[in-house]
């Protein structure tokens, strides 16, 4: 043992001699390091886990796996290193890249049916220490609450993706004690979507980007208008949000879109109650006339006559700052009388006339050729949150077709009722606004 400590010290000597950078420098490169890296980087010598140690180097922690492989201990090492440091936190399992604007990738993923560990077992996966499994807990956030709340307070960016056994109470206990949040990612968390923009409104009253994709998608309807009235008037400067999977009816959708002054960047993909009503009158001033970005896709109740009117407006010139429309349905659109009818390729839908006068937006509208989708009845019946594996099929040549008459203009502009509201929201009003050992984390 004497001599490994020799050893290990002359070889220490002899990398700082050898290393042409002073430790200040060396934390800055460390610091640009991925989470895994820096482990490895820490588990090389003495010298770099020294230099490993600072908590610059854990300011943005990215611990997002494929497979389990990150417990609550190496989250708290982790968020205990950085400090008051931390700015950015990533945490749980993804598995794949995110899409791209226009895609509707979901992230949403279960252990249970991933090839990749058909094997697991929660008990069978364990650290190096032998005490606990190699899977997150609704404790895994605890320790952003560490030293009376200073961990989390400089926290900017918030990441969570499919950790199952996380909860609303810990979620919210986590974001009370980030006030600085900027960012805030939620995808496959058994989380209800009104408990967590409570939570948000109060606490993170900075939040420019909301990010959350629902674990089951259709069946959380939980959401109620005078919490999105809560949301819009506490958090005035939320510039992108995505509500991706939940049961959102038009009229809330409305109130979020309408009141946030600064939003660019919407996006209710697979949403299952919006119809379109929403987007009447969105261009007349307000947050709706500021978006850049706006993504239905596959909302399996969005009405082909809504998404003519809303054209029918961008060809008026409202939505001016309009770069990128997704109306995507890998099931067409439904019919204006009837969901159950299905438009593929609708002439009443003024796509070719668009891309005439504002050449400079992206529009996205895929649908399947007629009949190739699975019979509505039999999708009703089966569970609406099973993914259906249908590829998606470009419609082909736009048609021609005339524009919208403008008894339909006028019908647009009117402004009328949010469609399928469940109940009047006149009462709310949305205002102005170091030793030898390596301590070696396996990510």
């Amino acid at each position: 043992r004497a001599a490994n400590r020799s050893a290990r010290k002359r070889a220490s000597i002899h990398n700082s001699v050898a290393w042409v950078l002073p430790p200040d420098l060396t934390i800055k490169v460390f610091s640009m390091l991925d989470s895994q890296s820096l482990c490895y980087a820490a588990a090389t010598c003495s010298m770099f886990n020294k230099c490993a140690m600072d908590p610059l180097c854990y300011a943005n922690i990215d611990l997002t796996t494929i497979v389990p492989k990150v417990n609550n201990a190496v989250v708290s090492t982790m968020i205990q290193r950085a400090g008051k440091s931390l700015q950015s936190l990533k945490l749980g399992i993804v598995p794949g890249p995110t899409g791209s604007p226009g895609s509707c990738q979901p992230l949403v993923y279960t252990i249970r049916n991933s090839g990749d560990v058909s094997s697991f077992s929660w008990n069978e996966k364990r650290t190096r220490q032998g005490k606990e499994s190699s899977i997150l807990t609704r404790s895994c956030l605890y320790p952003l609450s560490g030293d009376n709340g200073a961990t989390g307070i400089l926290l900017r960016r918030l990441h969570l993706y499919n950790i199952e056994r996380m909860d609303n109470a810990s979620l919210c206990v986590a974001l009370a004690a980030c006030p600085s949040l900027l960012d805030l990612e939620i995808v496959g968390l058994h989380v209800e979507l009104r408990q967590t923009l409570m939570s948000v409104s109060s606490h993170c009253r900075f939040i420019e980007r909301l990010f959350f994709e629902s674990s089951k998608t259709g069946r959380d309807d939980s959401l109620k208008s005078p919490t999105c009235f809560e949301l819009v008037n506490n958090c005035p400067n939320l510039s992108s949000l995505s509500l991706r999977g939940f049961k959102l009816h038009d009229n809330k959708v409305r109130i979020l879109v309408k009141g946030f002054r600064k939003l660019k960047y919407a996006d209710f993909s697979t949403s299952y109650s919006i119809t379109g009503t929403f987007l009447r009158n969105l261009g007349n001033g307000g947050g709706g006339s500021l978006l850049e970005v706006l993504i239905l896709r596959d909302c399996m109740h969005l009405k082909e006559m809504e998404v003519a009117r809303f054209l029918t407006a961008v060809i008026a010139g409202d939505f001016k700052f309009l770069k990128h429309l997704d109306i995507s349905n890998r099931e067409g659109l439904a019919s204006e009388g009837d969901w159950y009818q299905r438009s593929y390729n609708s002439s009443l839908i003024p796509l070719q006339q668009v891309l005439e006068v504002r050449p400079d937006i992206c529009l996205l509208a895929e649908f399947p050729s007629e009949g190739c989708f699975l019979d509505i009845d039999h999708m009703i019946d089966s569970d609406i949150n099973s993914e259906l594996s249908l590829p998606f099929q470009q419609s082909g040549q736009t048609s021609d077709g005339a524009l919208v008459t403008s008894s339909l203009e006028s019908s647009y502009n009117s402004d009328q009722g949010s469609g399928n509201e469940e109940y009047q929201d006149s009462g709310f009003v949305i205002y102005e606004e170091s030793s030898d050992e390596v301590d070696f984390l396996i990510v």
